[in-house]
């Protein structure tokens, strides 16, 4: 599965054209100050600057990181579910059987016990992948002006939890679920009492419920680590700062920028009065590219810093979820018809 969308060059372009704009519009305010206004005097060495700039650079590959960090172990997190899913759905079909039932079930029963644990397991991945998309005051990417007009959002924002797990579970389950603070938690629940009754109907044998506990432990397991990574945010105090600082690296870099392009037209105004006297305009593109590239970079960090948003780089927990779904219910030998396609994918992005 693909984790991020693969951007063109273009695409990058248009994703940091405001920023870059304002870029354009600082410099080129920097420059017409300084060559109009005789500005000469208004400038900075080179050396603090590049020790700011070094730390900006080391503060901003930490972020990213970090970022990367969270993103990688939340992608192996529902990697493992995807594992475990596979692994349960072929336990129960396996396991739910009468070779040790004192009084043997009906097939068509048997049948009915194993599609009912599949379907509340499927009601559990959708009530998860509903939680990771829940709205949270630190995740801000989604409401950036580029991911709105690109129509960047996930799944969950066109259906609710109510309406993706209910034809999922009985009415009773249902409403016990819909009881709960954690829904996940508690299909988790159902789906271990619902174990633990068959067993004791000799429908799953001793060694057999064990094994299927332990199955659903890892999925107590997974969920945790997953929930962690949701509601942990990366430290509030490292991002704020992160980007104060990259601002202001780029608010000072004028200062430094501008004065040396000046004193290298002046090296030639001589020979070539005309070019000399305009060569400080030549630092406005050089500018532009500095400050697009520490820019872009801290932004890239402030992206990956919440992998469960639903924005174009997250992890596609949706279609993680809808393919293990479409697994199970083709292995439950359902027709084409009966199960729902695949979510679709918009600019190249998987949710």
């Amino acid at each position: 599965m693909h984790i991020k969308k693969t951007y063109t060059a273009y695409e990058m372009a248009w994703w940091t054209r405001f920023e870059t704009l304002s870029f354009l519009v600082i410099i080129i305010a920097w420059v017409a100050a300084y060559h109009f206004l005789d500005l000469e005097w208004l400038k900075i060495p080179w050396t603090p600057l590049a020790l700011i700039g070094t730390a900006v650079a080391f503060v901003i590959g930490f972020q990213n990181n970090a970022a990367y960090g969270r993103i990688w172990e939340a992608r192996k997190i529902w990697g493992g579910i995807v594992n475990t899913s596979r692994t349960f759905g072929v336990f129960v079909q396996d396991m739910v059987n009468n070779d040790y039932a004192p009084l043997p079930m009906k097939e068509a029963a048997l049948q009915n016990e194993i599609k009912t644990l599949t379907y509340r397991h499927i009601a559990w991945m959708n009530a998860l992948r509903h939680a990771m998309r829940s709205y949270k005051p630190w995740e801000t990417s989604s409401l950036q002006k580029t991911n709105k007009e690109w129509d960047i959002q996930p799944p969950e924002r066109d259906t609710t939890l109510e309406e993706d797990i209910k034809s999922y579970i009985s009415e009773s389950d249902y409403s016990y679920v819909m009881s709960k603070s954690n829904k996940q938690t508690a299909l988790l629940y159902l789906q271990s009492h619902h174990l633990k009754q068959l067993k004791e109907k000799g429908v799953i044998w001793e060694f057999s419920f064990l094994e299927l506990e332990g199955v659903i432990q890892e999925f107590f397991t997974l969920q945790g680590k997953s929930e962690r990574i949701k509601n942990f945010p990366y430290p509030r105090q490292f991002a704020t700062l992160n980007h104060f600082f990259m601002w202001l690296f780029i608010l000072l870099l004028p200062l430094a920028l501008v004065p040396q392009f000046a004193e290298i037209g002046r090296e030639f105004m001589d020979k070539s009065p005309l070019i000399g006297n305009l060569f400080v305009w030549f630092s406005v593109p050089f500018y532009v590219i500095v400050a697009w590239i520490f820019h872009t970079m801290e932004r890239i960090g402030r992206t990956g810093e919440n992998p469960f948003e639903g924005t174009a780089n997250d992890v596609p927990i949706s279609t993680i979820s809808r393919g293990i779904e479409i697994d199970l219910r083709e292995n439950l030998g359902e027709s084409e018809g009966e199960i729902p396609e695949q979510f679709a994918i918009k600019h190249h992005t998987q949710f």
